[in-house]
Formats: C-alpha cells, sequence, structure tokens
C-alpha cells in the first residue's frame, strides 16, 4: 500500500490567485510558510521557514479566493503532486499540496477583518456598528444542606 498525503497549518504569503480552466472549473493557487523553531547544541535558538504552493479546485478554491487574505492561517490537508515542463533555460520542477479540504485558522485579536470572512446572517449597517451585550444567563439554585455519602444509594 502506498500513503500520498500532506498536512501543512501555517500562514498565507500572498493573497490567494483565482482562475479558470477552459472546462470552467476554478483553479486557486497560494503559498503557505511554516516554520521550525529547535535549539542547537550550543542552546542557541534556530529557526527555519518552509514554502508550501497550494493548489484547490472546485468550490474549495472559490472559498479560499473569497474569505483567505496574505497572513492568514489555514490548514490544508491534500497530496503531494510534482510537475514539470521545459523552459527557455531548462526544465523546470514543482512541487505542490493539491488540497483535498481546508479549515480557516483562528482570526487575529477577536477583530473583524472588515468583510473577509463568511457572514452568518445579513447585518445592517447598525447592527454591524453596536456592540453585542450577552443575555443574563439563568443560574440554578443549589440547596443549602449538605449530602450525606452514606445516603447515596450506589
Amino acid at each position: 500500500m502506498y500513503l500520498n498525503k500532506a498536512i501543512v497549518y501555517g500562514n498565507l504569503t500572498r493573497d490567494p490567485e483565482l482562475k479558470a480552466l477552459p472546462t470552467g472549473n476554478k483553479v486557486t493557487s497560494f503559498s503557505v510558510a511554516t516554520n521550525r523553531v529547535w535549539k542547537d547544541k550550543n542552546g542557541a535558538k534556530q529557526e527555519s521557514v518552509d514554502y508550501h504552493n497550494v493548489v484547490l479546485y472546485g468550490k474549495i478554491a472559490e472559498l479560499a479566493a473569497q474569505y483567505l487574505k496574505k497572513g492568514n492561517s489555514v490548514l490544508i490537508e491534500g497530496r503531494m503532486q510534482t510537475r514539470s515542463w521545459d523552459d527557455a533555460s531548462g526544465k523546470k520542477y514543482r512541487t505542490e499540496i493539491i488540497a483535498d479540504n481546508m479549515q480557516f485558522g483562528p482570526r487575529g485579536g477577536g477583530t473583524s477583518t472588515g468583510g473577509s470572512g463568511p457572514s452568518t446572517g445579513s447585518p445592517s449597517s447598525a447592527k454591524a456598528n453596536t456592540p453585542s451585550v450577552p443575555e443574563p444567563l439563568e443560574t440554578i439554585e443549589y440547596p443549602e444542606e449538605d449530602i450525606n455519602p452514606d445516603d447515596i444509594p450506589f
């Protein structure tokens, strides 16, 4: 049995680029940066960054192009694929993650990014600018008497 599975969680290095194939299918591509931090044998902190090319097709491609922006966190699951082509300077290769699944990462600082995320309804401009006040929760009144463990039937 063979396995070709890639799971990457990182930040977008550029805005997604949406294109359409001649068949009408949508394709989005972008790059995700992941970093690794470790201490070397002298105890000094080291860091390295890797960049991963990601390609999405269909509805997931449209969602990525609509909601993701440079700097957003994203989790990508897919398979690795290497393409090759001939260029004037010789043969070129590009390894990409062809995504099957995508999950948006958390938003930074709990602030809205001005419509860069999915909306949950059709808010009016008055509602959009008013902070929401949480409704008070119902509280449970517990009895004041102590419970004797010997009274519990199990």
